[in-house]
């Protein structure tokens, strides 16, 4: 697994001719941080790392909090027909997106949302059938008792779900932040659709436009991921309790 991201680094630091060189080099011999430089000072790196973090932070916190809500109703309450429309809203994880691309794509040119942010943020902001799925699993394994005490004190459903549920749901929502944010982070044809200004680009079309039709820039093109890439080990290295845990325990109902 880790091959593949040493090469990365290994080519980001070559010199246009040894990248195609043959053998291939694993280890340069000769190390230049010349693409790094070129990097920062051929292409605005921070203008697209700006609309990311714009598309993904309030697209992330707020799909967040629609989805727990939606899967602390599927675990916790009652009403007519919650298994059916739960059933319903895992159906819709089996289309692939590319059925729905175009007219998605139809719909946000009707509503003028092209080369603007939009059509990338407010579709997530009433959550993902994924995550909805995965925090309904985790809110499950919290023992009912818990509810039943809390509603004799007097809590109302909102309050059951801010004071006790999302507390304890804690390793489970910062593992879907953590993907959440990856997925946004990573996101290439979404951008590459709706957004058609420079100074709309997000970081992975900024990477995207040292390739062009006949050659490609690699030496570049590999040291601008290895500098995208730093900002999701730092979430990672600082978030991997959470994160572990939240994935364990998801599959276990008590």
């Amino acid at each position: 697994m880790a091959v593949p991201f040493l090469w990365m680094l290994s080519t980001s630091l070559k010199t246009p001719g040894a990248i195609f060189a043959m053998p291939p080099e694993f280890i340069p011999r000769e190390i230049t941080f010349e693409n790094y430089i070129r990097v920062f000072t051929e292409a605005d790196l921070l203008l697209g790392f700006r609309n990311t973090m714009i598309i993904i932070i309030p697209t992330t916190a707020i799909g967040i909090f629609t989805s727990s809500l939606a899967a602390f109703a599927f675990a916790k309450l009652n009403f007519p027909g919650r298994d059916k429309l739960f059933f319903a809203l895992i159906a819709t994880m089996m289309l692939p997106g590319i059925v729905t691309l175009v007219p998605q794509f139809i719909l946000f040119r009707e509503l003028g949302w092209l080369d603007t942010f939009k059509p990338l943020m407010i579709p997530g902001f009433f959550g993902a059938a994924m995550t909805v799925f995965f925090l309904r699993q985790f809110f499950m394994t919290i023992p009912n008792d818990l509810i039943d005490a809390a509603k004799i004190d007097g809590l109302s459903f909102f309050g059951i779900f801010r004071k006790i549920m999302v507390p304890l749901a804690k390793p489970a929502i910062v593992t879907q932040v953590i993907l959440g944010l990856l997925a946004g982070y990573n996101d290439f044809m979404g951008p590459l659709i709706y957004l058609n200004s420079p100074e709309n680009f997000t970081l992975q079309l900024v990477l995207a436009s040292f390739r062009g039709y006949y050659t490609s820039e690699w030496g570049l093109i590999m040291a601008g991921s290895v500098i995208a890439l730093i900002p999701t080990l730092v979430a990672f290295f600082f978030a991997q309790k959470q994160f572990i845990e939240g994935i364990v325990m998801t599959g276990v109902k008590g």
